[in-house]
């Protein structure tokens, strides 16, 4: 049985983005997998990095105490979907917090001789399903930081067998029928994921 991890970050119940968590989590459990909802909000997810942290991130196995629960759930799953809006052209705060805590040497990289090297190879698919208040061109001309992020790095730190990024792009003007093809569309890709 496939286990996902799904870290979701929206502070409002009533959003777009909750709608999205609700078709994610509802079409994976329906293909019977264990999914493990990550709801950083709700969770109380303290995004802020210590100082204490930041001198210990090196020092493995000790850079993962302060997020130890977050580690072990990671480490447990073999898929990974990220349910989120971009704002500013990145993810929210609480999740980049979730990036800078969890993902520390040993878990999601560790350095060889300097080098970077995956480390977070039991996850076999990697997915994000986000909506964007600006239009494609703008994200890309902007260089579309998130999906770079997910495509590159994480990638890298994964390299997942498959890997799937979902985004609606011009949020902002999309009206209920957009919507309703993108959830669509979110359905019948984590269908296929």
């Amino acid at each position: 049985m496939t286990r996902a991890l799904v870290v979701y970050a929206h502070p409002c119940e009533e959003s777009f983005a909750s709608a999205l968590k609700g078709v994610v989590v509802n079409t994976l459990e329906g293909r019977g997998w264990n999914v493990d909802l990550c709801d950083l909000y709700a969770e109380g997810f303290d995004p802020v990095m210590s100082a204490e942290e930041r001198r210990g991130y090196h020092a493995i196995p000790s850079n993962t105490l302060p997020v130890q629960a977050h580690v072990d759930r990671l480490l447990a799953a073999s898929a990974l979907v990220f349910v989120h809006p971009v704002w500013n052209f990145g993810p929210p705060a609480i999740l980049k917090g979730y990036y800078d805590r969890v993902f520390v040497p040993g878990i999601s990289f560790r350095l060889d001789n300097g080098k970077v090297k995956p480390a977070m190879t039991h996850i076999r698919k990697l997915g994000v399903v986000t909506t964007y208040g600006a239009s494609w061109l703008r994200a890309t001309l902007a260089g579309d930081p998130p999906k770079r992020l997910v495509t590159r790095a994480f990638r890298h730190a994964a390299k997942p067998d498959r890997l799937l990024y979902m985004a609606l792009y011009d949020m902002n003007r999309a009206d209920q029928a957009k919507r309703a093809r993108y959830l669509a569309r979110v359905e019948q890709g984590m269908e296929q994921f």
